[in-house]
């Protein structure tokens, strides 16, 4: 296994000779256990692998062996996020994460889902573990974080790769709006129901494609039920993450093909959690984006008759219920009785610390995951992701030997771990959109805040039918565009969200689809991935306009008034832009008194709910409107020119993309200093905000450094499979001392992308390493 490096007394470790002497051999013949007959691994100029194997079952084992390969470290890291141990490597910072793991029962809950798939599934996540172990007994060096941490790989289990893809999209989406209306209820009153996403004027539908409508906007009278619970709960002093992807059809493309793009949005950490992958059996051959510590290809993909991908849905998958407990809190109030509690003690590891208790508390609904049952009230979650068996894993190889966007859409009834748009095109030529979700039936009022749980009045109804679920094919305008925007207006027969994004990304994608030919390619895609036009930047501009100033704070107001509001790396004013809308958000938290619940326990569930980030995104839409309940006898105008005033005072000089430039730390970085110039790498410049399509978004509370971004981008030609493209923000490997660490990043940041090479003869002949693994 891995080699010991001795350090002698004084002598500093040579980190980059380690971490080179940690990546494992890509070429050769190795014997691997369970295999029924031989793999190949070629590898291309960028280190991809692209794995052939004669069966279904040893193609899974190759990807398990290959993921192990390149991302060992960070598949354990994730595994262990997911089962609350991360702390055992991380320390304290990690505690909150782990906590609220144990309290999810991440664990037990993906137990239950691997017990209940069928004998396929269960066969495909066997043999993927047994192709992680098969690696970690290779002999092959271990990632340089195991010597960091001075630790060594435990061994997998099938359903492991359950609890990985489940923390990979755990609890994204609506619990956390819920949480900071409720925080926010005392101090914004019945202003709460304007505390969510801007809906840029009118929303932008997905269905019908690119219809307009108005958002319906709760009244108090309709959440007396969640109000006066949440007040009951309220202590004396409570006053004191998107993507973007898009379908051309063939009669309106360049290629005369359906034309399918996007790119996911996640916080940026090293190594990516997506990581590019080809994999070929009898039963299918299959490219796209793989999820280390998972099989198959669960959202980017295509198999040489279809081509898919995802962007996040904001489908309603989560409710929180106000519950009331009896004192010592081993009961819950429902509909008149008291029901016995089940109450749990779990012990968190911690590096460099003492062990710490966790108290888990469950009642009907699910656990408590804010407040204190021993006062009277708490918060409990129920959860799509963990209220009842999951079967989303039965879906994973249906998806692989999928003929065409409709039986594509037909593999994907039963998932359910995190919602999905999932946007298709076929060589048939058809093109198609599906919300791809498990979604529970009832009121819509649950959307808004968290509901009395002790009632029975706000529970699930059943489930939406799986033939119920919103889906286009074929729509008459030839385009399909999804970015987190709103699927469906409030008159749909069922509820199915409340807070997304902003349309203002759907709404430009579809603008520059329409406007410009070239766009409707794979090669012209890039264009739209690299967009930095900010709608929300030209509604602020518009408003400057109008207002008086003097001084230097009219020459800043001046120079915004006459930008373009694009947000160009090279530009100054853009930054300055950033500068002062953030500026205008401290002062508008500050004044409304909503600033000051980043410490309420509603908020503290990992990572936490930040009041700057969630006021940076209500803003536009209370300033459009000119909306002043929330500024408790301030103007707007008032606090636009404090703002303006504050940043002329000392305005930003440099271009915008040295201000956002993002730091693409590694998890161990801040934990070994000294090895931080290897696991990290030094990021370009970026363009671009999570208003722009090139959505590179900062994080408020932390500043103008780019936080999330784009993890890949890509752009699949439908049937001529060779013309397709794509990148990710640093490299395919995993090993800071692997070549293919960081060399696609400069091609990300540029918003260009490289060819995904497919075939077999042309990846034959080009291969850098082939790696041949026998029984």
């Amino acid at each position: 296994m891995a080699a010991r490096h001795v350090q002698q007394r004084g002598e500093p470790m040579d980190w980059q000779k380690i971490a080179r002497e940690a990546v494992p051999p890509l070429d050769g013949e190795l014997r691997i256990p369970g295999l029924d007959g031989p793999a190949t691994v070629l590898r291309d100029d960028l280190g991809i692998a692209h794995i052939k194997a004669g069966s279904t079952r040893d193609a899974f084992l190759a990807q398990g062996f290959c993921h192990a390969q390149d991302r060992l470290f960070q598949m354990e890291l994730n595994r262990r996020r997911a089962l609350g141990r991360s702390a055992e490597w991380l320390g304290a910072a990690a505690f909150g994460a782990d906590a609220l793991a144990r309290r999810l029962g991440v664990e037990a809950a993906s137990r239950r889902d691997a017990a209940a798939l069928t004998d396929e599934a269960k066969a495909m996540i066997e043999a993927y573990a047994a192709g992680v172990n098969a690696f970690i007994a290779s002999g092959a060096p271990l990632p340089i974080e195991y010597t960091l941490l001075g630790a060594t790989p435990e061994p997998w289990e099938g359903w492991h790769t359950i609890a990985v893809m489940r923390r990979l999209g755990l609890l994204m989406g609506s619990v956390w709006f819920k949480l900071w209306r409720a925080a926010a209820l005392p101090v914004a009153g019945e202003a709460v129901t304007s505390l969510r996403y801007d809906d840029g004027g009118r929303d932008f539908l997905l269905m019908p494609q690119g219809a307009e409508a108005d958002r319906w906007r709760a009244s108090l009278a309709e959440l007396a039920p969640a109000v006066q619970a949440l007040m009951e709960a309220a202590a004396p002093d409570a006053t004191g993450g998107g993507s973007n992807n898009w379908a051309v059809g063939p009669a309106l493309s360049e290629t005369g093909r359906p034309v399918l793009a996007g790119d996911p949005h996640r916080v940026f950490e090293m190594p990516n959690m997506y990581a590019q992958g080809h994999l070929a059996c009898e039963e299918f051959d299959v490219i796209g984006l793989t999820v280390p510590g998972v099989p198959g290809f669960p959202h980017f993909a295509h198999n040489g008759r279809v081509a898919y991908c995802v962007t996040h849905g904001f489908a309603d998958i989560h409710d929180v219920y106000v519950e009331r407990f009896d004192e010592g809190a081993q009961h819950a109030e429902f509909q008149g009785s008291w029901e016995a509690v089940e109450r749990r003690s779990e012990t968190i590891a911690i590096r460099g610390e003492a062990p710490r208790e966790v108290e888990i508390v469950v009642t009907r609904h699910g656990p408590v995951i804010a407040g204190e049952p021993a006062g009277g009230h708490a918060l409990t979650l129920k959860s799509v992701q963990f209220a009842e068996t999951d079967l989303s894993f039965d879906c994973l190889p249906r998806m692989l030997r999928a003929d065409d966007v409709r039986s594509l859409y037909e593999a994907t009834r039963g998932w359910g771990l995190i919602d999905h748009n999932l946007v298709a095109g076929d060589t048939a030529g058809h093109i198609g959109w599906l919300l791809r979700a498990r979604l529970p039936k009832r009121a819509r009022e649950n959307g808004w805040l968290p509901m009395p749980g002790w009632t029975g009045d706000h529970e699930w109804q059943g489930w939406i039918a799986h033939e119920d679920m919103p889906v286009i094919h074929d729509p008459e305008g030839h385009i399909i565009v999804t970015a987190n925007n709103r699927i469906a207006d409030e008159d749909h027969p069922d509820y199915l969200l409340t807070d997304c994004h902003p349309p203002y990304r759907a709404r430009r994608v579809a603008a520059l689809l329409l406007g410009d030919a070239a766009t409707r390619s794979p090669a012209g895609a890039a264009a739209i991935h690299g967009d930095v036009q900010s709608q929300p930047a030209a509604d602020f501009l518009a408003r400057l306009r109008a207002l008086a100033c003097s001084g230097p704070a009219e020459a800043l107001r001046a120079e915004l008034a006459g930008w373009d509001a694009r947000m160009e790396a090279g530009s100054v004013t853009a930054g300055r832009y950033i500068a002062f809308r953030l500026a205008l958000t401290k002062r508008f938290a500050a004044v409304s008194g909503l600033g000051a619940l980043g410490s309420h326990p509603y908020l503290s569930p990992a990572p936490g709910v930040a009041p700057l980030m969630q006021l940076w995104w209500n803003l536009p839409a209370l300033l459009r409107a000119d909306d002043a309940a929330l500024l408790k006898g301030a103007s707007w105008d008032d606090l636009l020119r404090a703002a303006l005033e504050e940043v002329a005072a000392n305005p930003p000089s440099e271009p915008w993309g040295e201000t956002h430039r993002p730091k693409l730390a590694h998890p161990l970085s801040a934990l070994f200093p000294d090895a931080a110039a290897v696991l990290d790498i030094p990021a370009e410049a970026l363009g671009g905000d999570g208003d722009c399509v090139m959505a590179n978004g900062l994080i408020a509370q932390i500043g103008p450094r780019a936080g999330y971004g784009a993890l890949s981008r890509y752009a699949f030609d439908v049937g001529n499979w060779e013309n397709s493209l794509w990148t990710v923000f640093h490299g395919a490997s995993g090993h800071p001392g692997s070549p293919h660490y960081a060399d696609q990043h400069k091609t990300w940041a540029a918003a260009r992308m490289t060819p995904m090479r497919y075939g077999w003869a042309g990846l034959e002949a080009a291969a850098r390493a082939r790696q041949t693994l026998r029984p």
